[in-house]
């Protein structure tokens, strides 16, 4: 399943809209078993921007889907981690041991952290009951 992560959040990668910043990243996450991705959308009103995580967290939920099990970031040659926004996004919808993969634009594994050890002590669902 791994590979299939890798391989859509390259995908997804390749179709990112970066006029701007020319850094494209894409994103691919594992629910019930289906792989989701999305990729980054820039907007010239800079804060209008769209992270590639937070594509993958709408089609995840386009589909029907609520648990993120596994997730793959791809953006340059160094670790592209999520944005602080994404690293909340994800914990909205990953437990705290919820792996995030970061690789590069060739696929090859550059780092994985855990989302506790990206987002210490992170307000969750859980948190309201």
């Amino acid at each position: 399943m791994m590979e299939e992560l890798i391989r859509q959040a390259l995908e997804a990668r390749s179709r990112a809209y970066a006029p701007y910043s020319r850094f494209q990243v894409g994103a691919a996450l594992r629910c019930d078993g289906v792989v989701h991705s999305g990729c980054n959308v820039e907007n010239a009103a800079y804060p209008l921007g769209t992270c590639a995580e937070a594509g993958a967290i709408a089609a995840m939920i386009r589909a029907g889907g609520r648990r993120i099990e596994e997730i793959v970031v791809v953006g340059g040659d160094e670790p592209c981690t999520p944005c602080g926004g994404c690293r909340q996004k994800i914990r909205e919808f990953g437990a705290p041991d919820l792996k995030v993969h970061m690789v590069d634009p060739q696929g090859r594994h550059l780092m994985t952290r855990t989302l506790t050890a990206l987002l210490p002590d992170a307000f969750g669902p859980d948190h309201l009951g």
